[in-house]
C-alpha cells in the first residue's frame, strides 16, 4: 500500500472516530438524555390543547472503589470488599399544563418544572480481621488467638431535589 494511500485512510479513520466521539459526548457530558413525550397527535385528534411533558434520564456513572489498606496490628487489610462510589442523578421533567379560564375562550397555564439533581451514592462495604494476631517474638514468632471481626461499613445517599410550580397567563 502506498504511503499516500496511508495517509488518507488514517485521516479518514481520524475523521470518523472524531464524529462519532463528538455524538457521543453531549448526552455523556450532562449526565442525562432528555426524553420528549410526544402528544401533538393527541393534541390534533381531540382538537384541544393539551399538556406538553418532556423527561430527562440520568445515566449512572460508577466510580473508581476505595480499594484495601494495610493497617498495623492487622493480618487481614481494612475494607476487604471496597464501597463503590456511584454518581447519577434523579430523573427530572417539565410540565405545561393549559388552565381554561371559566369566562371566556382565552387560556391560562400551570407549569411544574423538576429539574434533574445530582444522586451521590456509595455501596455498603465489609472489613474483616482474622482470629489470629500478628506474630508474636515473646511467643517465638507464633501468633496468638483472638475473636474474629467483622463490620459492615453502611451505604451513603447524598442528594437535594428541588422542584418549582408557576401558574401565568398564556400557553
Amino acid at each position: 500500500m502506498k504511503p499516500s494511500t496511508r495517509g488518507t485512510l488514517a485521516a479518514l479513520a481520524t475523521g470518523v472516530a472524531a464524529a462519532l466521539g463528538a455524538a457521543a459526548t453531549p448526552a455523556s457530558a450532562s449526565g442525562t438524555v432528555p426524553v420528549p413525550v410526544p402528544l401533538e397527535g393527541v393534541e390534533h385528534s381531540l382538537n384541544m390543547e393539551v399538556p406538553t411533558l418532556s423527561a430527562e434520564l440520568p445515566l449512572p456513572v460508577p466510580g473508581a472503589p476505595d480499594g484495601p489498606r494495610h493497617v498495623e496490628g492487622r493480618l487481614l487489610p481494612d475494607r476487604a470488599l471496597p464501597q463503590v462510589p456511584v454518581s447519577t442523578g434523579l430523573p427530572g421533567a417539565q410540565l405545561r399544563a393549559p388552565l381554561p379560564r371559566l369566562l371566556g375562550d382565552q387560556f391560562d397555564h400551570l407549569g411544574v418544572e423538576v429539574p434533574a439533581a445530582d444522586v451521590r451514592a456509595l455501596a455498603p462495604g465489609l472489613t474483616l480481621d482474622a482470629p489470629l494476631t500478628p506474630p508474636d517474638p515473646d511467643n517465638f514468632g507464633l501468633p496468638g488467638l483472638k475473636l474474629p471481626q467483622a463490620g459492615v461499613l453502611t451505604p451513603v445517599l447524598q442528594t437535594v431535589p428541588g422542584a418549582d410550580i408557576a401558574m401565568g397567563p398564556g400557553l
